[in-house]
Formats: structure tokens, sequence, C-alpha cells
């Protein structure tokens, strides 16, 4: 079964492919969208529906982790995040695939075992659990990673994953 994570953003949004069997982890893929900020919000917006249904397509995930929006001081920058989510829910959704949402805290918790861990401590985690010779990078990249092991992390104890495969 194949989990696709992302970590939206207007100017970069971070994806992460891994496949699930099990309690054992594979990375499929990871990179990052990005956009101009030269160009306006809607096209930007468009450019980011079309390349995840474009993910979407090529890969057929069972489930997309999509990290949650938390409180942010800037107002500017959780606006911009909160209309890269509503693409990537849009996306799913037009696919009728499943999509979970995570906090940043939930996806510390569920990678590193502490809620509070450093970023660093994340993408050494994440580098052990995919087998992985480095860190992946993009931070964007690697975040996403992070979510879809959060994901799959929960997958056997809800009893999602049997009824995702049939």
């Amino acid at each position: 079964m194949l989990v696709l994570g992302v970590d939206p953003g207007t100017a970069t949004t971070g994806y992460g492919i891994i496949e699930v069997k099990g309690y054992q982890y594979k990375m499929v893929d990871y990179g990052c969208i990005k956009t101009s900020p030269r160009c306006a919000v809607p096209q930007r917006l468009q450019k980011l529906y079309q390349q995840v249904v474009r993910l979407l397509n090529a890969y057929r995930p069972a489930v997309v982790a999509v990290e949650e929006l938390f409180f942010n001081k800037n107002v500017r920058t959780a606006l911009a995040v909160g209309q890269a989510r509503g693409v990537v829910l849009l996306a799913a959704a037009s696919q009728d695939i499943q999509v979970v949402e995570y906090t940043p805290l939930q996806v510390k918790q569920g990678v590193v075992g502490y809620g509070r861990a450093s970023k660093r401590q994340v993408q050494e985690m994440v580098k052990i659990l995919l087998k992985l010779d480095k860190v992946p990078r993009p931070d964007d990249a690697a975040d996403a990673l992070a979510i879809a092991i959060c994901c799959a992390h929960e997958l056997p104890l809800a009893g999602c994953q049997q009824r995702m495969e049939r």
C-alpha cells in the first residue's frame, strides 16, 4: 500500500511517498512542488493542484496524509498554507482518496516518540525508518516523508490497512 505525505505551502509543497507492508516502510519518491512568487495566487494554486493530481495519478496512493494548519503568528503565512492545504484536500477528494490530517506535534510524536522533538531528530528518524543513506533534502520533502510515516504507524493499529487494500 502507498501513502502520500504532504507538507503544504504556496511557494513550496513537500511530498513523500512510501510503501507500507505491515511495519516495514520503503521510500518510493519524494520532492517538492515549487511555484513562482511572480505568478498570481490563483495560478500558483492551479499549478499545485495539477502537480498533486499528477502524483495521485502516477502512484495511486491508498491514503493522503496532510499536515494540519497550526496557529501561526503570521496571518499571511497561515492563509497561504491554508489555501495550499485546501488544494491538496480537493485533489485527493476529487479522486476519492482517503485523507488523514496530523498536527506537527502528532507527526513528531509518531515518528520520534516525543512531541517536542527537534526538526533534526525527526529527519534522522525518517532516514533510519526508511533505511536511507542520508537525510532527504529539502526540508519540506523530509517533513512530508515524516507525515507519511506518522500515518503508516497508525494504519495497522486502526485496522485501516486491511480496509484500504480491499
